[in-house]
């Protein structure tokens, strides 16, 4: 292990905690492996507001469309045992499509360039207000045309991928559940990892979440119902721990893999530019791919009522990623990056040294917390408010054991100015000066807000339709 991850990954759940504590989500689990292994496990929050059960890492998670991967991989063995081709029309093995449905090849559906519509007439299967449709009620949707010719651009579809479902069984000659259990979950090692639900007896799962608003509550999500035919799109169930070893064997370089190094290959190669996005990303085959501050990745994301999630494997890091969030607004993609830029500023900056390895902590003032990161031969004053911590942050050049300044600092900062520590009687630092501005522990400045500002006022309530 490269001598910067593990400092790297020691602040991980710190700053994850302070997220946790601003979105006031319900429950978020994050999981890195390095070269396949787990390296580390971090579980925040509550898997049920209702019971108020404390989640664990082992919880289960509705993944969504993170079982696009599963399903892409199935076909991508089935090619590799020569059972089809990328090539082979669609029509050639499900019947009763329209024809321009039944015209569409394989590869295009893996790659969401088929033109299929993305959920049919009545997407309320995905907000529950309806079950999701069965084998003949998603045969019923695909006898419509496709929306746009095929080959002329990225256009999502979950009846495409269950459509793919339907190929693997027809291939395989028994249900996708079960084959994609048997050849795929299983041979990777995946433990905790099931296509579909139920769950058996005395598995924990993670319940799902409504946004605070528009009720001004959030209410919980059983998020135990069956996809039926749309499982091959969205009905994995997994953890965060199981999501990023098998992403971590999609690398072309991972010793470990139930496809091919071609296959991987073939997998996670950019084929369609996501169109009118702000943020450059591409698809391959049953595959999310982009670059994030220089650093390349490939995963994917999902999201089913109550549950984001995303995972990311940084195939030249050796590392993998995965996030999941138990609500429907949950912050996994804005933290996944968050991770990345964190491991990606350690990476560059190196391990503490010894002179600054001690200067470490939260520190609070009544604006908010700074976090004294040491990295490399200097200490950085980050924001833990932040989706990047790092982001423009100030550099304490440390000077001595309790003496330091501000060698790098923002214009409107306070830019080499000095940095001191004070210590109590045991000898225990009590306060860090950054220039002027006192730092203390949070119990002790949220003791003094108190003191000053509590009084026989009640707290202040603002928000939304107070008036």
């Amino acid at each position: 292990m490269d001598k910067w991850l593990k400092p790297a990954l020691a602040y991980v759940p710190d700053w994850i905690e302070m997220q946790m504590r601003h979105s006031r989500l319900p429950g978020c689990i994050v999981a890195v492996a390095h070269q396949g292994r787990i390296v580390l496990e971090h579980a925040v929050g509550a898997a049920d507001l209702t019971t108020g059960e404390a989640l664990t890492p082992r919880h289960r998670f509705r993944v969504a469309s993170h079982s696009k991967s599963f399903t892409a991989t199935g076909v991508m063995l089935l090619r590799e045992k020569k059972q089809l081709r990328l090539d082979d029309e669609v029509g050639t093995y499900v019947t009763d499509l329209h024809p321009s449905v039944a015209r569409t090849t394989l590869g295009q559906v893996l790659s969401h360039s088929a033109g299929i519509v993305r959920d049919g007439p009545d997407a309320g299967q995905f907000t529950t207000r309806r079950p999701f449709l069965n084998h003949d009620e998603l045969l019923t949707d695909l006898q419509a045309p496709t929306v746009i010719d095929p080959n002329t651009r990225f256009k999502y579809s979950n009846h495409g991928f269950s459509l793919l479902g339907m190929v693997i069984e027809a291939v395989a000659g028994m249900p996708y559940p079960d084959w994609i259990m048997r050849h795929v979950v299983v041979p990777a090692g995946l433990k905790e990892t099931r296509p579909e639900m139920p769950l058996p007896d005395g598995v924990p799962f993670a319940r799902g979440h409504t946004g605070h608003w528009p009720s001004g509550q959030r209410w919980t999500v059983p998020g135990d119902e069956s996809t039926h035919a749309i499982g091959p799109a969205a009905g994995f169930v997994s953890t965060a721990a199981d999501l990023v070893r098998f992403f971590s064997q999609l690398d072309p370089d991972a010793p470990r893999s139930v496809l091919s190094v071609a296959s991987r290959r073939e997998m996670i190669r950019p084929q369609w530019r996501n169109p009118h996005a702000s943020i450059e990303g591409h698809y391959g085959l049953g595959i999310m791919s982009g670059r994030l501050n220089g650093w390349d990745w490939y995963g994917h994301s999902g999201g089913l009522l109550g549950y984001i999630s995303r995972t990311a494997a940084l195939p030249k890091r050796n590392l993998a990623i995965s996030v999941l969030t138990n609500a429907v607004d949950g912050w996994a993609g804005f933290w996944l990056e968050g991770i990345i830029h964190i491991l990606r500023a350690f990476a560059t900056r190196g391990p503490p040294s010894r002179r600054v390895s001690g200067w470490t902590g939260r520190w609070w003032s009544p604006w908010g917390a700074v976090d004294l990161v040491p990295m490399g031969d200097v200490v950085l004053a980050a924001n833990p408010h932040m989706g990047n911590p790092f982001l423009d942050v100030a550099e304490i050049e440390v000077s001595g054991r309790d003496h330091g300044r501000l060698a790098l600092a923002n214009g409107y900062s306070s830019h080499g100015e000095p940095v001191r520590r004070e210590r109590d009687a045991s000898g225990q630092v009590a306060a860090v000066w950054l220039a002027g501005n006192m730092l203390r522990p949070e119990a002790a400045v949220s003791a003094d807000l108190a003191l000053r500002y509590g009084g026989p006022q009640k707290p202040a309530r603002r928000g939304i339709g107070n008036r």
